[in-house]
This record gives structure tokens, C-alpha cells and sequence, in this order.
């Protein structure tokens, strides 16, 4: 069955979208091997795995002489959001397209539910590309109903799937335009719902949030932590620090390749830490930032953030501020992981 509308013209598009389709054909190759996971009980076809787990180990990969990917490992389980962060060039996009097995690896493995990803786990895995990879000629609904067909779903079921996601997403009005006469926000969204539609395990998401506003980043944000409530592994590649810092248990850092900066969000914070207290108070506290162990203070209406020295201990600067003046709150501050993120990118950029 021809699922395109008849303008799509498969061979006179660019590269990226060539690359991003060779991704989904891959995939549907690889439904011949399906019945040999299931068999081994990895999955079965409400794509349900338990206790599954993506694990890269010492990931290397080489461009003529030039290290891009330099001895990356970490492991993300499942109803766990992975971010995998770093500034333009760090290797982000590489590392993904070796786990996808777009590209091979120099040296290290790639394990998922301890098995090396090959072209059988295809159909499980979902991926969203920062770059757009939409035929602009074709309509929408050809084109959800199409990717929805090279992960084996039957055309009555992916016309169903895709209003089901076209009404969640307030695309619905818009199935029978193409994919050019959408906004890039619109487009952004139908090129989600293909990675999403066939209900992947492991979701690789590369800039999911690029081109929305904030009241479709706030929806789909809320789609992704559901995401997570099903169990699904999650990569999340993103520059939005603030975004990241809310849906992420875990995170790496790379420059250049090399890993900077990884574990668990709460243990690098503390890691990363300054001596900063948030003060609540009433009266006056100015002459505060004359206190000996203050290095710095800026005040906020009855509110204070004050930065200590970094062998003051903060129970005892309270005790002694709390002699003098009316304190109300006494709170440490977290640095936010865009203030580590710049920071730790600064000082490997000091040291090289």
C-alpha cells in the first residue's frame, strides 16, 4: 500500500532527512528478527521490558586521527531520564548516533538489557533529531502513517494512533496540510509524535524543546515525565540547562569528547556547591556583609543570599547571626546546573 501523498519526491530531499529516514527504514528491516527477542523474552509486543537497562561502555569514536567520542561510559535504567549535556561540538550527537548504531564505534559496547544493540532492537527504540527530517511536500497524516507503518504497525492502527496523537497534540485540524505549510513549531511536533507513536522503550531525544513555546515546552515536558511513569528509558539531549535541571535523575557532562562531569543531579550539585544561604529576615541585616566570614551579600526586599567562606560552617554562622538580628528562614542555596555547566566548561577550557 503506497502510504504518501503521490508529491514526495524520496531522492531529491538533503542529507539530514536521507539520514533521519535510513534511521526508520533500518528499523523496519529488523522486524524480521523480532520474533527471535521475543522468544528470548526480552520483550514482548505490548513492548513491555523488565528490569531492562542501556549500558555504553568505554565508547571511543575516531575521525581520521581526531578523537570526537574519547572512552564514554554510563547506564541509564528504565523510568529514568538521562541528560547527556555538553556545549556545540562536545560529541553529544556522535555518542547518540553509536548507540543508535548509525554509525560504529571505534572501540567500546553499547548493551541494552545486556544484549549489544543490533538491528533487531530497532523497533523499540525512538528517536527525535535535532534537525527536522519531514518530507516539506507530503501531508502530515501520510507522513505519521508512514513512519508508524516502517515500525510495523498495520495502516488501519496507525491512522488511529496518529489522531489520537494529532488531537493530543492540537494537530488535529492541521492532518490534511503539508509538512511547509506548518509553523516550525507545528512541524516540531509531528516529527515527536513519529518518535513516539510505536511506543519506544529507549526515547532519544536530541533538542526536543527547539522551536516551541513555552505552553507546548510545558506539554511536552509533561508527555516526557509520562513517558517516565511508563518505565521508558530516556536520553535527553539538551543547551537548556534550566529544562534539564527539572526532568533529569542523572547527567554527563562532556567537552571534546571526554566526560567532565557525571552522576546523579543531587550528588554533583553538592559536589559543585558554594557556601551560599538564603536569609529571610526582619529589621535591618545590612551591616551582616561585614561580618567576617561573609564574602559577598545581595539583598532581595527581607531576603538575603548571602556567599561564606568556604570553611565557614553554616549551623554556626547562623547562631551567631541570630544573636543580633531577627532571622525568619535559613535555607542553603544549590548551584543550578547552568551555573555548573558553564563553570565546569570554563575551568577544562582553563586547563587545557
Amino acid at each position: 500500500m503506497n502510504v504518501f501523498h503521490s508529491n514526495i519526491q524520496p531522492f531529491n530531499h538533503s542529507n539530514v532527512i536521507i539520514w533521519f529516514w535510513f534511521v526508520q527504514i533500518k528499523c523496519f528491516k529488523s522486524f524480521a528478527n523480532l520474533h527471535l527477542i521475543k522468544k528470548k523474552a526480552i520483550f514482548d509486543f505490548g513492548n513491555h521490558i523488565i528490569g531492562c537497562m542501556l549500558s555504553v561502555k568505554n565508547l571511543t569514536k575516531e575521525f581520521k586521527n581526531l578523537i570526537v567520542v574519547d572512552n564514554l561510559s554510563f547506564e541509564v535504567s528504565e523510568g529514568k531520564i538521562f541528560g547527556l549535556l555538553g556545549p556545540n561540538g562536545a560529541g553529544k550527537t556522535t555518542t547518540i548516533r553509536t548507540i543508535l548504531n548509525i554509525i560504529r564505534p571505534s572501540s567500546g559496547n553499547i548493551f541494552f538489557d545486556g544484549k549489544p544493540i543490533t538491528t533487531e532492537f530497532f523497533n523499540i527504540i525512538g528517536y527525535l533529531p535535532e534537525e527536522r527530517g519531514l518530507y516539506k511536500k507530503s501531508r502530515v497524516i501520510d507522513v505519521i502513517k508512514y513512519f508508524a507503518v516502517l515500525k510495523n504497525i498495520q495502516a488501519k492502527k496507525a491512522i488511529s494512533l496518529a489522531d489520537e496523537w494529532l488531537n493530543k497534540l492540537d494537530l488535529w485540524d492541521l492532518k490534511e496540510k503539508k509538512i511547509e505549510e506548518l509553523s516550525k513549531g507545528n512541524q516540531q511536533k509531528v516529527q515527536f509524535i513519529t518518535s513516539v507513536l510505536h511506543e519506544p522503550k529507549l526515547l532519544i531525544l536530541d533538542e526536543p524543546f527547539a522551536g516551541f513555546d513555552p505552553i507546548n515546552q510545558e506539554k511536552i515536558k509533561e508527555l516526557i515525565l509520562s513517558f517516565v511513569d511508563q518505565g521508558k528509558i530516556i536520553i535527553l539531549s539538551t543547551h537548556q540547562m534550566d529544562t534539564a535541571e527539572k526532568l533529569c535523575s542523572d547527567i554527563m557532562l562532556i567537552d571534546r569528547g571526554k566526560e567532565v562531569c557525571s552522576g546523579s543531579l543531587k550528588e554533583i550539585k553538592k559536589q559543585f556547591g558554594l557556601n551560599v544561604v538564603s536569609v529571610g529576615f526582619s529589621g535591618n541585616i545590612s551591616e551582616i556583609k561585614n561580618h567576617p566570614n561573609v564574602i559577598d551579600m545581595n539583598l532581595y526586599g527581607n531576603r538575603a543570599e548571602i556567599k561564606l567562606k568556604e570553611e565557614v560552617q553554616q549551623s554556626e554562622f547562623l547562631r551567631s547571626i541570630s544573636q543580633q538580628y531577627s532571622i525568619n528562614s535559613f535555607n542553603p542555596i544549590d548551584p543550578s546546573l547552568h551555573k555548573i555547566f558553564i563553570d565546569v566548561i570554563q575551568r577544562n577550557a582553563d586547563i587545557r
